[in-house]
């Protein structure tokens, strides 16, 4: 995944075929050179998303596209981060499909100002950076679109980088969010939690419910424009009890996006930190198949052992 996965895909998105040595030694290959092809099952995406446990991969044939020949980037300004999660939902029904939609809240804003100034508004409640990219006159007409509909959609502010340094200073600052967040506390717990679109603002008003209820420091950011945020705690590992409360904070979490009609991970993964909380989404029918699939393949389970599926009884343990 990634920032520009609202309008580009992701990963396996791009995964024409593949090479694999399985967990018993046989060569396979998958996919192919065409875009199209339907042949038997889709093995290349069961690979591509099973972390590492079904085989290694020695090759990957990829498909590429252009770069687009222009881009502009704007800034909305919110006082009420319900407000930025419905903007969201405005514009991408408008007709308009940005290559990002991000999102910072006041806690992640803070952060970057004190970590590296960066001529964020810190009285904000939420921003949402904005990237369009296409053809450079529907690109132009698409950022006055995008200004008018911030103007009707509750954002104070409507800031557009009118030069390269001023999309370069944007941007940077994003990517100094995280960095930023661990000068608060030593611990980040990183999480993402992904909803439906139309979700967005009910999963911020969820957050910010957990956030009180437990007293916690959570700083939410991320790919908001497909509804992939990224909840994050900062802790101290050493300061058993707020641990505890991490840990319960980051299960209600986890149940709040799948409430809302949302995914454990939407760029992630599993590992081990969601194992206990599979079943909650796939159901018990479908952790078993997905079981059974892992039992056909690697036999000896020698394949990233541990990982993806709970032990019995397995429960979330950040201490």
């Amino acid at each position: 995944g990634g920032p520009r996965g609202l309008k580009y895909g992701v990963t396996k998105d791009y995964v024409l075929g593949l090479e694999i040595i399985t967990p018993e030694g046989e060569l396979i290959r998958t996919g192919g050179y065409t875009v199209k092809n339907v042949t038997g099952y889709d093995l290349t995406k069961l690979i591509v998303g099973s972390e590492g446990t079904l085989g290694i991969i020695t090759k990957a044939f990829l498909r590429l596209i252009p770069k687009p020949p222009a881009t502009e980037t704007i800034m909305g300004v919110f006082d009420n981060l319900e407000d930025s999660g419905r903007a969201i939902s405005r514009i991408l029904t408008s007709g308009i499909l940005p290559s990002k939609i991000e999102l910072m809240d006041q806690a992640s804003i803070i952060a970057v100002e004190n970590y590296e100034p960066s001529n964020l508004p810190v009285d904000a409640e939420a921003i949402l950076l904005i990237e369009l990219d296409g053809h450079p006159k529907a690109v132009e007409d698409e950022v006055q679109q995008v200004e008018e509909l911030f103007q009707q959609l509750g954002a104070r502010e409507a800031r557009i980088a009118r030069t390269e340094a001023e999309k370069t200073e944007i941007w940077k600052a994003r990517k100094l969010v995280s960095p930023a967040i661990v000068r608060i506390k030593p611990t980040k717990i990183s999480e993402d939690a992904t909803v439906p679109r139309s979700q967005i603002p009910a999963m911020f008003a969820r957050l910010k419910e957990i956030r009180q209820k437990y007293d916690i420091n959570l700083v939410v950011f991320g790919h908001a424009g497909d509804g992939n945020l990224h909840p994050n705690i900062v802790c101290d590992k050493r300061d058993h009890d707020e641990m505890r409360r991490v840990e319960l904070a980051v299960g209600e979490i986890f149940e709040a996006a799948i409430q809302l009609g949302g995914t454990l991970s939407g760029e992630h993964g599993i590992g081990t930190m969601k194992a206990p909380f599979m079943e909650m989404e796939l159901g018990t029918v479908g952790l078993d198949m997905m079981k059974r699939i892992k039992q056909a393949w690697d036999p000896n389970n020698i394949m990233n052992p541990g990982k993806v599926f709970p032990e019995p009884g397995q429960k979330l343990e950040l201490i």
